[in-house]
């Protein structure tokens, strides 16, 4: 598999990371997901944002511009050739010696980049019928806004949720929901749309950005604030949203059935008009060849 490697594609056992790559040492990077349509990099500009945002909150000086990191992903799509699939890159720090857990300065480190893409398609099945769920506290550190591959809080909480039997963890802290282990969430309630709002506790999703046009575009009423377990577990509907799952019906949670135990007509209705920008995106793109 071919995968980028700062501004070189090269197969993938030619990539060699170094032992003191902060990245490896210390989780010192950031990271991006985009999902690929037909060939189309979908909502690219508002991922390369978070990016640059991310990289601005751990004081992290990208060593390429948007548009020259824009054409190297796009090289690697070119190279690879799956045409449905979801792009994987992250940045480290760079090689920093010796190990110290100071910040080194920026003129003494160069970041990696590196970057791959696997096939991926929509989770349509899941999607039908929906996903069960279960609370897990909250414990991740108070960064969440930031995308960081250090993810291993998020990766205990999504294991504790698969160790009881649950396809995902919905995370709790102080009494409030937050998100899910690697997706915002939302419910339903008296016909209104909630879902907690952005902040340093969770993940201003790419998704979610699309959501809030949604609602707005289909008249769904949106409030973007705190909920309790005790609040979720009364609404009428509950899903997750990210870039890779889309939109994701949450039907159960700790064995307790939301709703009537199918995905709802919002949660359907805003699926369907998600599923329906993507095309018309791709349909624009294609058109402008």
């Amino acid at each position: 598999m071919k995968v980028l490697w700062n501004d070189q594609i090269v197969d993938e056992s030619e990539v060699k990371i170094d032992l003191e790559d902060r990245g490896y040492q210390f989780g010192d990077g950031i990271y991006e997901v985009i999902r690929i349509y037909d060939g189309y990099f979908y909502m690219e500009k508002e991922h390369l944002d978070r990016l640059w945002t991310s990289a601005e909150k751990i004081r992290l000086t990208l060593p390429f511009t948007r548009t020259e990191l824009s054409q190297r992903l796009h090289r690697l799509a070119a190279e690879v050739g799956l045409a449905n699939a979801r792009i994987y890159f992250q940045v480290t720090r760079g090689t920093a010696k010796p190990r110290l857990h100071d910040f080194p300065d920026s003129a003494e480190v160069t970041p990696v980049l590196l970057a791959d893409i696997q096939p991926a398609t929509r989770p349509a099945s899941k999607q039908n019928i929906g996903i069960q769920a279960g609370f897990v506290e909250d414990k991740r550190w108070l960064h969440c806004d930031i995308k960081s591959i250090s993810l291993l809080g998020n990766l205990l909480a999504l294991d504790e949720a698969n160790q009881k039997g649950y396809d995902e963890a919905v995370l709790v802290r102080d009494g409030n929901v937050t998100e899910a282990s690697a997706s915002n969430l939302w419910m339903v309630s008296g016909g209104v749309l909630y879902t907690h709002p952005d902040g340093n506790l969770i993940l201003p999703g790419i998704a979610k950005l699309k959501i809030r046009q949604l609602a707005k575009v289909l008249g769904i009423e949106l409030r973007e604030e705190t909920f309790t377990k005790k609040e979720l577990l009364a609404a009428e509907e509950c899903f997750k949203t990210s870039s890779v799952a889309e939109i994701m019906p949450i039907v159960e949670i700790d064995d307790q059935t939301i709703g009537d135990g199918m995905p709802g007509p919002v949660t359907k209705k805003l699926l369907a008009a998600y599923i329906e920008a993507i095309e018309l995106a791709v349909q624009a793109h294609q058109n402008e060849k």
